[in-house]
């Protein structure tokens, strides 16, 4: 008994870590090459390196499900809210410059990992309802995001800059990334609500959602200059602050969940699962 249980943890840890590194592989190469012959090195490459971490997120969530044949731990309500972000920004940046990358990396490739990103998504969304319903854990997954989506396009009606001088589409792209913020919302509060287990490449999933929003927020605070609004209070920029807090907001959402992560990564390595328990009380 004691040998099969190692046999299965072996297995387990074999089949896991093939599909991420494999993922972390490409995204390497691809990032690399990006980097360095199309964007020049350019700072604002960092942008699209950033919807490029993100892409690399969803494969690892698609990996996780193709590679377990469960949709056990994925949230379909975080994944419908990371869809109605992706939507949002691309109606903007798909035809519109104002918020792209100033490098030639914003002339194509940038939308296309975005695509790239929502259709995954999208794909990811089929697969669980229809494909593994039988091990969607949709009772667990109850986080209330009609209010969440309205709560950003209200906030974004207020507080968008005007990059695009067109305020529609500057509202949808705010829109999309406080929705892009408040989306791990739902994730959380499935880990809660199923005790606190979470599956190596789920981890990774997460963790590659916050380090590409620090990315992106990085690369705005060096360009906060550079934003402009039609300011309520003469003086004050409004777009900017609101930019900048909602991914300190994200940090803090994911800051438990951080902790947790880099402990088990450091004393386990990269394939392992982490078992929070009851640590995730605060989050549901």
């Amino acid at each position: 008994m004691v040998l099969s249980c190692i046999r299965e943890n072996v297995h387990s840890k074999r089949t896991c870590s093939s599909p991420m590194t494999i993922a972390y592989a490409v995204f390497w190469a691809l990032a690399t090459a990006m980097h360095h012959l199309i964007a020049q090195g350019a700072l604002s490459s960092i942008m699209t390196i950033s919807v490029m971490i993100r892409c690399l997120a969803f494969a690892l969530l698609a990996a996780k499900s193709l590679n377990s044949g469960s949709a056990a731990g994925i949230s379909v309500r975080a994944l419908s809210m990371d869809a109605f972000s992706l939507c949002c920004q691309l109606s903007s940046t798909i035809w519109l410059q104002g918020y792209l990358p100033a490098d030639a990396s914003g002339d194509g490739i940038f939308q296309a990992v975005d695509i790239c990103s929502l259709l995954l998504v999208l794909w990811l969304l089929h697969h669980v309802t229809v494909q593994r319903k039988s091990t969607y854990q949709s009772e667990e997954d109850s986080c209330p995001i009609a209010p969440l989506m309205m709560l950003c396009v209200v906030l974004a009606a207020f507080l968008h800059a005007d990059l695009n001088s067109k305020p529609l589409f500057d509202m949808l792209w705010m829109a999309g990334l406080l929705a892009g913020v408040v989306g791990v919302l739902p994730q959380l509060w499935l880990i809660g609500k199923t005790g606190g287990r979470v599956e190596a490449l789920t981890g990774h999933y997460i963790a590659a959602m916050a380090v590409s929003r620090i990315l992106n927020g990085m690369f705005l605070w060096r360009a906060r200059r550079d934003i402009t609004c039609a300011e309520w209070v003469p003086g004050f920029n409004h777009a900017i602050y609101a930019i900048l807090f909602a991914h300190v907001l994200q940090v803090l959402f994911l800051a438990d969940f951080g902790y947790f992560y880099i402990r088990a990564i450091t004393s386990k390595g990269l394939s392992s699962n982490m078992d929070i328990g009851h640590d995730v009380s605060c989050w549901v």
